[in-house]
């Protein structure tokens, strides 16, 4: 069985949820996935995949709020003004379709991609790696310690 990646969808520190289509994706970089193995407290113990740094380009259609997501801010002002406004997208998971002799089985996985992350201020709530702008119609979105998407896509 071949799993094929269908969708990501972003969770933000809020809890809010935004889910962008593979078709709506352009360029796409998730830099040295790793796992990693543990609990927090009391909690259940879990695995856990950060990655070092994200790089997405994705294009204009994405920028609304899809039904199932739980995101009521970007119903007004839309999700690319809602990840440019805030610096809060905390991990993302990675949505899977299994297909299976060329069938397409609607049985969705995820694997759960967690994010580089340094509090900007002292609520904890944006992330000083998070930098997203909009150009030609398109939000760039990166996530990482050392660049920017000034210094990955230019402007």
């Amino acid at each position: 069985m071949k799993k094929v990646m269908c969708a990501l969808r972003f969770v933000f520190r809020n809890g809010e949820t935004w889910t962008v289509k593979r078709e709506q994706i352009g360029d796409l970089w998730i830099k040295q996935v790793t796992t990693s193995f543990g609990r927090i407290g009391d909690g259940d113990f879990e695995e856990i995949h950060p990655c070092e740094s994200l790089k997405i380009e994705i294009l204009h259609e994405a920028d609304h709020v899809n039904s199932n997501d739980i995101n009521k801010g970007g119903l007004e002002a839309g999700m690319f003004a809602r990840v440019t406004q805030f610096q809060d997208i905390e991990k993302m998971d990675i949505l899977y379709r299994d297909s299976k002799n060329g069938e397409k089985r609607m049985d969705v996985e995820k694997d759960t991609i967690y994010f580089p992350y340094k509090a900007l201020d002292t609520d904890g709530h944006d992330n000083a790696h998070q930098t997203a702008a909009v150009m030609n119609e398109k939000l760039y979105i990166v996530i990482d310690p050392i660049q920017t998407v000034k210094d990955i896509y230019g402007h």
